[in-house]
């Protein structure tokens, strides 16, 4: 399917998907375009996450290696995500992409909690100026115990306030990709 073509009539905001090696942030970024690509007043083409992930090192081994872009408008702003990868390996490339952001979306496993490479991601969007984080809480139907939950998210906040971000205020959506 060939990309839409965006003129630019609505406040540009660049974001991107930051966080630990296979916590969901290429899963997330497709799902975002699959939503937006069904709601009235929207405009996204559906990226499948095999289609965001494209080379094929990345196929294989099943993680993001280089920034893939996708763009997408809400019925308000039109938005640039850039997807990050998440491996330590590819640290390089996730400065990159969020050199330009206007803001991120943490993606932490709520499965696994904060790991070596979310602490990573937060320090370095401090680093580089991101002013703006949001939280989402993936693979919430792989927890069965709700207080498990809450562990993370209160790990995740404690994280945030210590690199700077207003971790207490901060919005944390909780779900599964």
């Amino acid at each position: 399917m060939a990309k839409e073509k965006f003129e630019r009539t609505k406040p540009h905001v660049n974001i991107g998907t930051i966080g630990h090696v296979d916590h969901g942030k290429t899963t997330l970024t497709a799902a975002i375009t699959k939503v937006l690509s069904e709601t009235p007043g929207c405009k996204a083409t559906f990226e499948a996450y095999a289609d965001i992930d494209k080379a094929p090192e990345e196929r294989e081994r099943g993680i993001t290696i280089n920034t893939a872009h996708v763009e997408y408008e809400t019925e308000t702003r039109h938005y640039a995500h850039v997807d990050c990868p998440g491996h330590a390996d590819y640290v390089k490339n996730m400065i990159t992409g969020a050199a330009q952001m206007d803001g991120a979306i943490l993606v932490v496993s709520a499965a696994d909690g904060p790991m070596p490479q979310t602490r990573e991601h937060i320090l370095l969007a401090r680093q580089v100026g991101v002013p703006a984080i949001v939280v989402f809480l993936n693979k919430s139907d792989q927890v069965d115990d709700p207080e498990l939950i809450e562990l993370v998210e209160m790990e995740v906040r404690d994280l945030l306030s210590q690199y700077g971000y207003p971790g207490d205020d901060i919005p944390i959506v909780v779900g599964s990709a």
